[in-house]
């Protein structure tokens, strides 16, 4: 089975081929970063405009590129959400009216399975059950994966995503946008800090993550430098470096009593933030403590793409899964709400 998948939930717009027999066929990505950046962030109106213009156009150099006819496509999968809603409705309703006009069926895909699957594109995925770190730019959570739709939410983070802390740190930072990978640049360039800033809830039981008050440590930081004349390159360096390692001891030991919840030997991590350096490093190292195998995707996998889109929806479809021609957007949808698997 050859599936088309199509990603629109934010600013970026991706297309991808996978086959169920002989994986991925080939993939292309569009992002809209220039667009946006002069705004100092996604602006959802352009968004959904872009994605308009844009999906056609990767469609048709995705076919050529792959030598691959209309015709030989068996269904489409789609991002059915969560997302935001103006761009998510593009996508499903171009996907499902292509799908359509080739007398093929079209699937709704979940864009967080769609990560937590992204790992499988690899030459050596994970096996389940597995416990899964899921950080992405607007969702932080822990998931007990029994199976494909079979989920249990150990964790999530109250207040804003581990993304959103990065990217709005990076912005009380003077770091353009997005501010995020740069942040994270920044830390890497520097061995160590004299910042040290608290790990959010690692005292408290449980598995739930905050960010705020991480945040507002920096703020102050960052206050009391600028107040000083002290708020040079060296110095945002450290703050980069101290709030990097903030974030990351706190995932690691929130992955680690998951691990240990669940009795689960495998992690996998997946999403943007799950392409950072240091918290691959982090969870390494706790992972071989563990004597437990963690698992991510390539870099170009880790952010929105249509080959995760593919992928999920292939075996959904393979599984079994009834498709749908209409169209039903969920900007808000709880992972744990999936259907599984027989």
């Amino acid at each position: 089975m050859l599936v088309l998948g199509i990603e629109s939930s934010c600013d970026e717009t991706g297309v991808a081929l996978y086959d169920t027999d002989n994986g991925l066929v080939g993939h292309t990505l569009f992002s809209q970063i220039k667009m946006h950046a002069e705004f100092g962030g996604v602006v959802p109106e352009l968004a959904s405009r872009d994605h308009i213009i844009k999906l056609p156009q990767l469609i048709n150099q995705l076919l050529d590129q792959t030598n691959t006819s209309k015709k030989d496509i068996d269904a489409v999968a789609y991002t059915q959400g969560p997302g935001l809603i103006g761009a998510v409705m593009v996508g499903a309703c171009f996907a499902t009216a292509f799908a359509k006009s080739i007398g093929v069926p079209a699937l709704g895909v979940h864009h967080m399975e769609g990560h937590l699957l992204a790992p499988m594109l690899e030459d050596t995925p994970p096996e389940f059950p597995f416990v899964a770190l899921l950080v992405s730019g607007g969702h932080t959570m822990l998931v007990d994966v029994k199976a494909i739709g079979q989920y249990e939410i150990l964790g999530e983070s109250l207040d804003d995503a581990a993304g959103e802390a990065f990217d709005k740190t990076a912005k009380m930072m003077g770091l353009p946008y997005p501010g995020g990978p740069l942040l994270s640049k920044l830390a890497q360039s520097v061995d160590a800090s004299r910042f040290t800033f608290p790990r959010p809830m690692i005292d408290r039981p449980g598995m739930d993550m905050s960010f705020s008050g991480l945040k507002t440590s920096v703020r102050n930081a960052i206050k009391k430098e600028v107040e000083n004349e002290t708020f040079d390159e060296q110095c945002q360096k450290e703050i980069a470096f101290g709030f990097e390692h903030a974030v990351c001891s706190t995932l690691s030991i929130k992955c680690k009593r998951a691990l240990e919840h669940t009795g689960h030997k495998t992690l996998v991590i997946a999403g943007g933030v799950s392409a950072n350096v240091r918290l691959r490093e982090q969870l390494g190292t706790m992972c071989q403590s563990k004597r437990s195998k963690l698992f991510y995707a390539r870099p170009e996998f880790c952010t929105d793409n249509g080959a995760m889109i593919a992928l999920a929806g292939a075996l959904r479809l393979n599984a079994g899964q009834s498709s749908t021609q209409s169209v039903d957007v969920k900007p808000r949808w709880p992972i744990d709400t999936l259907e599984p698997l027989s």
